[in-house]
């Protein structure tokens, strides 16, 4: 059969796997381009260069993410097939973090919660515009740099969130002193550049945690797997832990969660055989 390329041509980069035909990964490669058709033929191009690989070598193409409707029929002569986001989504996600169902959340440039079942039923719980597009678009305007990851690490939230703690001398319910009452509703004047980003940072994050909780409530699950762009931001283990530690819900952010819709995209392929 050959080796299987997935792709996921998404809103402001594509992503490359090859799979073996037993569905161990062999690589992954990711590239940034504003035109949909230039990422996806520089990704194709890259991986082959790198595995000194021939069109001949690779048995299909599965096809997925919003840039996959650019393009029609096969890729330079090679079988290509397009696999929906979704079901892509639920099995890259179950796949990656070993799970047999869990909600799986793709946090791209929005956000996208699905209950995923493992040879069984991926659904689409329901989606948000905010995410990775919010996060970029909200930082231009905020703090007029785009230096997202670099500049949230250093960032005070004390200086932008308004905290329970803030309010009450104790917990008000269950919730403790440090969590969040009003994202933004503290911002000091002497506020850092690197605290808004944090600030803006948190928000997204908490605002995709509020939402995956629930989701889990909804499919009867404290289970959620975290894939896309935003797993990388470095504050995503302390928000999501604090999520943990007030609703019980265990996040897993499995290694190479960015390329996880990629994955899955190979991996349905193999198991279903989509339309070309």
């Amino acid at each position: 059969m050959g080796v299987i390329l997935g792709i996921d041509i998404g809103g402001s980069s594509t992503k490359i796997v090859g799979l073996h035909e037993n569905g161990t990964v062999i690589d992954m490669l990711r590239v940034k381009a504003e035109a949909p058709l230039t990422s996806l033929y520089g990704a194709l191009g890259n991986f082959l260069a790198t595995h000194s690989l021939k069109l001949t070598d690779i048995g299909h193409i599965a096809l997925t993410g919003v840039g996959a409707s650019y393009v029609d029929g096969d890729i330079y002569g090679v079988r290509t097939v397009k696999v929906e986001e979704f079901p892509s989504v639920g099995v890259g996600g179950l796949a990656l973090s070993r799970k047999e169902r869990a909600v799986v959340v793709s946090m791209g440039t929005g956000t996208s919660l699905l209950w995923a079942e493992k040879g069984g039923e991926i659904r689409h719980i329901i989606g948000s515009g905010i995410g990775g597009g919010t996060l970029s678009g909200l930082s231009e305007l905020i703090t007029g740099v785009h230096l997202i990851r670099k500049l949230c690490q250093d960032g005070d939230l004390s200086q932008i969130d308004l905290t329970i703690g803030d309010m009450s001398k104790g917990k008000v319910g269950t919730l403790p002193p440090e969590a969040t009452a009003a994202n933004f509703a503290k911002l000091a004047e002497d506020a850092t550049s690197a605290d808004k980003m944090r600030g803006l940072v948190n928000l997204v994050l908490q605002a995709i945690g509020t939402m995956s909780v629930l989701a889990c409530r909804t499919c009867g699950t404290n289970t959620v797997v975290l894939t896309g762009a935003l797993t990388m931001l470095p504050p995503a283990h302390e928000t999501f832990e604090l999520f943990t530690q007030l609703y019980g819900v265990e996040y897993i952010i499995p290694e190479n969660a960015t390329f996880a819709t990629a994955i899955g995209a190979g991996l349905y392929s193999l198991q279903k055989k989509p339309e070309a």
